[in-house]
């Protein structure tokens, strides 16, 4: 498994679904540039955890905004499959109200350039990645096919980025917004520690 911390993310232009129900043929990733990106990968469309994770980040979508987030999906699955169950209401399976773009990654080069294709299966594990406005990973995770991933700790890193950013100082462990910070230095540690 690659690690991306640090390099820059990998463009793509493919096939999407924008708004919920618009279809494109040249979404690009580039797009974006000089906003921040929290792109994730799912495995596939009409299956049982990923209809969790698109609602869940649908519900804190706003979240997202409010700090200038841009949220973006991703499956092997084509645009035709994506617009299915972009319209296919929630009670029944589907992701009907999901709003942020969902890419076809139908050639599994996006997948595999980001290193979450799964071998010999055609399917990503669940990736995702934090992409600065310099288009930098900043933060990676990824989960196996059974595993859904946690929206409320990926805002949590965007806060943490962008404290870093805004302020110079570090996040510690479990930190969140509002709590204490430190200086990247050893007295910023001793300082931590002394409270």
């Amino acid at each position: 498994m690659s690690v991306l911390v640090g390099k820059k993310a990998p463009d793509f232009t493919a096939a999407a679904v924008i708004n919920g129900t618009e279809m494109v043929d040249n979404f690009s990733l580039s797009d974006y540039n000089g906003r921040e990106i929290v792109l994730f990968f799912y495995p596939l469309d009409f299956t049982f955890v990923c209809p969790t994770e698109l609602h869940a980040f649908q519900s804190k979508l706003s979240e997202f905004k409010k700090r200038g987030v841009e949220v973006i999906a991703v499956s092997v699955d084509s645009q035709f499959s994506h617009f299915a169950w972009l319209t296919t209401p929630k009670k029944c399976g589907g992701i009907q109200g999901v709003t942020y773009p969902v890419v076809s990654d139908l050639n599994k080069t996006i997948s595999a350039d980001y290193d979450v294709l799964v071998e010999g299966a055609g399917i990503a594990y669940r990736g995702l990645f934090l992409i600065d406005k310099e288009g930098v990973v900043r933060h990676q995770v990824v989960n196996d096919l059974p595993l859904g991933r946690s929206i409320d700790e990926a805002l949590r890193m965007v806060d943490a980025l962008q404290f870093f950013e805004k302020y110079g100082e570090v996040c510690p462990a479990n930190w969140s917004e509002g709590e204490k910070s430190m200086k990247p230095d050893q007295s910023g540690l001793q300082e931590y520690f002394a409270e």
